[in-house]
């Protein structure tokens, strides 16, 4: 009888090593697949204010997991470390832009931001009388 218990510990121990190297292995895949499911990221750095004073901004964020990258529909391109910064000359008044992301199976991610560009005014100050 002892040799029976003896085989069903080592099936037990089989058993036991064959499930954890299976859950390891799992585990690894789907660490390694974590950036595949979320799909494309897009932050964009620049907390710039709505009324701008300026006609020209610069537009700078980060992209990840992404294979292609538009600004307002006009490709534009990150460098290696997945930044990107674009300047947009904004027009008289109101200005929309999107950047958009997309991954190579397809899945989109979008960011809107709009703009108003007020001028500055310019205020005349009258000459003070010499007393």
């Amino acid at each position: 009888m002892p040799l029976g218990r003896h085989t069903s510990f080592r099936t037990i121990v089989k058993s036991s090593v064959l499930l954890l190297g299976f859950l390891s292995a799992a585990a690894y895949v789907a660490f390694q697949a974590r950036f595949l499911i979320i799909g494309p990221q897009l932050q964009l750095t620049d907390e710039s204010e709505l009324l701008v004073n300026r006609r020209q901004i610069t537009l700078a964020g980060s992209a990840a997991n992404i294979s292609r990258l538009w600004l307002n529909d006009r490709p534009i391109f990150t460098d290696a470390q997945g930044n990107f910064k674009e300047a947009l000359v904004l027009e008289n008044g109101y200005t929309s832009l999107t950047v958009r992301a997309e991954d190579r199976y397809g899945r989109e991610t979008t960011i809107q931001r709009s703009y108003v560009y007020s001028p500055a005014s310019f205020q005349l100050h009258k000459p003070e009388k010499a007393q």
